[in-house]
């Protein structure tokens, strides 16, 4: 059975699609000024309750027994 093998040519070319497709993705669009009322409505908003998620953060790190950062490693213990 023959071995499959990519020459540098083959590379280079999967390395131009890939890098091709990924500046096609993204995009920058400016925000116009009558368009900002829409972005700010709260429904856009991660938690759109701060106080329901201050409740529930405080929940959380009072069982976890620890405070701080949701995102950092670690407990109350000390331990990592």
């Amino acid at each position: 059975m023959k071995e499959l093998r990519l020459t540098v040519v083959t590379w280079k070319l999967i390395a131009i699609v890939l890098l091709t497709g990924q500046f096609m993705a993204c995009s920058v669009v400016e925000v116009k000024p009558w368009q900002r009322g829409t972005l700010a409505n709260p429904i856009m908003m991660a938690d759109p309750d701060p106080i329901e998620a201050g409740l529930r953060d405080h929940i959380f790190f009072s069982k976890e027994g620890s405070s701080g950062s949701a995102g950092a490693g670690g407990g109350g213990c000390g331990c990592n």
